[in-house]
């Protein structure tokens, strides 16, 4: 790896501060989009009449919707002054054609973005093309983005990190995880215990708080505050129930695999602590108790429960991921399930909002998950799983990782416009987007397991803190900000 460099102008220098440039410049364009659609959102174009400068408006508005305006504008010039630092480095430094290529043609459609903005700030929206102002944006933010992913991957890249796992030595495992060297307790009450956690274990408990949120985002954009306890009840209730029992039948069929990984070696299947006619009645009970609980919603949010429960047990654990390398993107569609369940359950129908939530859910998966297979990579080599970093390498994982991290971002505008999202949500996602940002391309430079988890954990931070964000939004700064 090549990761340091004099062939850069002054005062960036080396590799690692251009791709840092590169990355303020990504997340300053990501600023400028969510600003935007605020802008649009919030009809504050209508304060701000006159280009480059606003002038006071003929009509009196909201002292919130000029400073909005006034933000959209600073925001442009700094940025501007971003994407044009960047072209001129890159044109002067030791870049690749495509990479550079990219950013000049990023730098090329800025221009026109400005020209297409100051035409709509001064003749209105009717003057353009619907939609071309942040169409324009989308494809700058993607010029800069596929130039910082390139980058990284020749800076950072190797042409031979494919996986070649050395087979589990005897006694790696976690003590106890084989069946016959367990030692159980002998009173009745701790072995209770040790058995009721068993059980615990097997509904995979750690999924449940962020899944639960993504239903309860659901409901809050479908219901705003008028959204009732029952309905949020029932729905986190029923989304309990169908999680334990998609985790149970997933150890259930896993635990042959399970035990050949260190990672998953001492769950209850794979060491016989519980059996397995027992977790398959104990998912099937978790499963008609899911169905029960959605059914006294609606039948829609007792279908989805049904096909996520299916989706994950059957579709996943059997047939993608042992199969394909788009285990992780294809099975992405299983956590964001709850999105349409939670919009289903106030509704009982899917609509527009619930499917761009679901689709934040579905192209974050693999910006998440690619961390954790990359920490775990060996371990899933052994098992025979074709992960990302076991098939097409560690390199192409990380790329892949800002790829998917940078569709996230877009479709966190989309559910912005569409959900008609405030500044709340607009400050949650450029913050928290930025950090998982940062994180992931630390990741290229460092390539640790370290690294990789604290990649993982960013992208949980990002989650959770924008669906929180919605929640608050929808539930209670509704009509109140603007």
């Amino acid at each position: 790896m090549a990761t340091e460099s004099a062939s850069f102008p002054r005062p960036i220098g080396t590799r690692q501060r251009f791709s840092a440039l590169l990355t303020a410049t990504a997340l300053g364009v990501y600023l400028l989009l969510i600003v935007g659609a605020t802008t649009s959102l919030t009809n504050a174009t209508a304060a701000c009449s006159t280009w480059p400068t606003c002038h006071a408006p003929v009509d009196p508005l909201s002292q919130t919707q000029l400073l909005v305006a006034w933000g959209h504008r600073i925001a442009a010039v700094i940025v501007g002054l971003l994407v044009a630092a960047t072209a001129v480095t890159a044109v002067l430094g030791d870049v690749s054609r495509r990479v550079t290529a990219a950013i000049v043609l990023g730098a090329a459609l800025y221009v026109v973005q400005v020209g297409v903005g100051a035409a709509t700030a001064m003749s209105g929206p009717a003057a353009i093309v619907p939609g071309l102002h942040l169409s324009l944006g989308l494809v700058i933010f993607g010029t800069v983005v596929l130039a910082l992913a390139w980058d990284l991957e020749l800076a950072t890249g190797s042409d031979d990190d494919m996986i070649d796992p050395e087979p589990l030595e005897e006694g790696a495992v976690s003590e106890g995880a084989a069946g016959g060297d367990r030692t159980l307790p002998e009173g009745g009450l701790a072995r209770a215990r040790l058995t009721a956690f068993a059980y615990f274990k097997m509904m995979k408990p750690r999924l449940m708080w962020l899944l639960c949120l993504v239903a309860a985002a659901g409901m809050a954009l479908a219901a705003g505050p008028s959204l009732d306890r029952y309905t949020i009840l029932a729905t986190l209730g029923g989304g309990v129930l169908a999680i334990g029992a998609s985790g149970t039948f997933n150890h259930v069929l896993e635990r042959d695999v399970d035990r050949k990984m260190s990672r998953t070696s001492d769950r209850p299947l794979a060491t016989d602590l519980i059996p397995v006619r027992n977790a398959l009645a104990f998912g099937g009970l978790l499963t008609v108790a899911s169905l029960s609980v959605f059914l006294t919603i609606n039948r829609l949010a007792a279908a989805l429960g049904l096909a996520a429960i299916i989706f994950y047990s059957v579709v996943y654990t059997l047939v993608l991921k042992p199969n394909t390398v788009q285990n992780t993107v294809i099975g992405g569609a299983a956590g964001a399930l709850p999105a349409l369940i939670g919009w289903a359950a106030v509704t009982n129908e899917i609509g527009l909002p619930g499917l761009a939530l679901a689709g934040v859910i579905f192209l974050w998966t693999p910006a998440h998950f690619y961390n954790l297979a990359l920490a775990y990579k060996d371990d899933y080599a052994r098992g025979g799983f074709p992960m990302m970093p076991v098939v097409r390498g560690e390199t192409e994982t990380r790329k892949q990782i800002i790829y998917y991290l940078a569709a996230t971002l877009v479709s966190t505008v989309a559910l912005a416009w569409i959900a008609n999202l405030g500044a709340l949500y607009a400050a949650t996602v450029v913050v928290f987007g930025g950090i998982f940002l940062w994180t992931a391309v630390r990741l290229h430079f460092e390539q640790t397991e370290a690294a990789a988890f604290r990649s993982f954990h960013a992208s949980n931070a990002f989650l959770g803190a924008v669906l929180v964000a919605v929640l608050v939004d929808a539930l209670v700064l509704t009509g109140s900000l603007f």
